[in-house]
């Protein structure tokens, strides 16, 4: 594997020893309150050398949930079962920000102890299914947030940063990406707002920009990254034409950039030249993830400078221990589809190690 991963980097305040990272993954095993409990500081802490772990989606409110068995970080409970999770990975030398996520419209009542019908920028339904308890159901039409609720929005993941730094969290990560409510802001299909959150450019971004302003402010810029998925189509979005997409991020970014968060990370469809634009007016950090990257891909953003880390998705999940099999060069283990999402130790905790092989 090519040297460049194993220079030394720092994020924010954090000293890292290479250029890997844990990517965001949702594994539906936190309580059904939303606490996460010890086989989730297990999970963490068995991949705690790759240095900067950024955990799952993590709902900053019960409006903010969409799937069973997510975690939560805004209430104590929330906070003392975080605390166990980043104990277990401070212990073993890694370091945790943990994933702020509200979903938005991409959610069902009966996922949520509340029941409550969903919300987003309009009441438009992304038009696909959702796993539930009773099977696959059919995401119903969402309300449409009034513009005095926009506040609420913003002081909860406010409230939330402080949550997760309360709980021993190294930083925090907004999750404006992979069609959650912030990409639903951000997406002209699904954002037909007339107020300022909504129609040209700059109201469209507007959100996000006030809530990263909003959680600098609470917990430090160096404690805070973003990640953005600029054109990619889940939950229903569409974003329009390459031009359309380059316009609403290179202006995003660029807000954003004048914040010097502690990073940005992008998951990566393919625009090369939106990410050399991304990289040029960035000052600190940027993370890429590429869909569907394969082994011998890892570090080639970074190679060719367009990014300084790569967080892994899939090939952690199925390798505690993937520092060493990559610095070694060993063979990975496959990964369990039918085990990602929801269970118990099954296809979360029991991949082998190399030393147990």
């Amino acid at each position: 594997m090519t040297s460049s991963l194993w220079e030394s980097f720092t994020v924010g305040r954090i000293g890292l020893p290479h250029r890997l990272a844990l990517s965001p993954m949702t594994r539906n095993r936190a309580n059904a309150d939303g606490t996460p409990g010890d086989l989730v500081a297990e999970y963490y802490q068995q991949r705690a050398s790759l240095g900067l772990l950024i955990s799952e989606g993590t709902q900053p409110s019960a409006d903010g949930q969409g799937y069973a068995n997510t975690p939560g970080i805004y209430t104590p409970e929330h906070i003392e079962g975080w605390r166990k999770v980043t104990d277990a990975v401070h212990e073993a030398g890694g370091h945790l920000f943990v994933q702020l996520m509200h979903v938005g419209r991409t959610s069902h009542p009966d996922n949520t102890s509340h029941h409550r019908q969903p919300v987003a920028p309009s009441a438009i339904a992304p038009g696909e299914e959702i796993h539930t308890a009773t099977g696959a159901q059919q995401i119903p039409t969402p309300r449409a947030l009034g513009e005095d609720e926009i506040p609420t929005i913003i002081n909860e993941f406010r409230h939330a940063a402080a949550s997760a730094i309360a709980a021993g969290a190294d930083g925090v990560e907004i999750h404006a990406a992979n069609g959650y409510l912030l990409h639903q802001f951000l997406s002209p299909n699904a954002n037909h707002r007339t107020d300022s959150y909504g129609g040209s450019v700059e109201n469209r971004a507007r959100l996000t920009i006030e809530i990263a302003q909003a959680v600098a402010e609470e917990i430090g810029v160096d404690r805070t990254g973003i990640r953005i998925s600029p054109a990619f189509p889940l939950g229903g979005l569409n974003e329009g034409d390459a031009e359309s997409v380059r316009t609403q991020y290179r202006y995003l970014v660029g807000e954003l950039a004048q914040l010097n968060l502690a990073y940005l990370h992008v998951h990566h469809l393919g625009d090369d030249e939106l990410l050399r634009s991304f990289r040029d007016m960035w000052p600190t950090a940027v993370l890429v993830v590429r869909y569907g990257r394969e082994r011998e891909q890892i570090a080639s953003d970074i190679d060719s400078g367009l990014a300084d880390m790569a967080p892994l998705g899939r090939f952690a999940l199925a390798n505690p221990d993937i520092v060493e099999r990559l610095r070694t060069d060993a063979p990975l283990n496959d990964l369990d589809p039918a085990t990602i999402y929801g269970g118990g130790a099954t296809g979360y905790t029991d991949y082998p190690v190399l030393a147990k092989l």
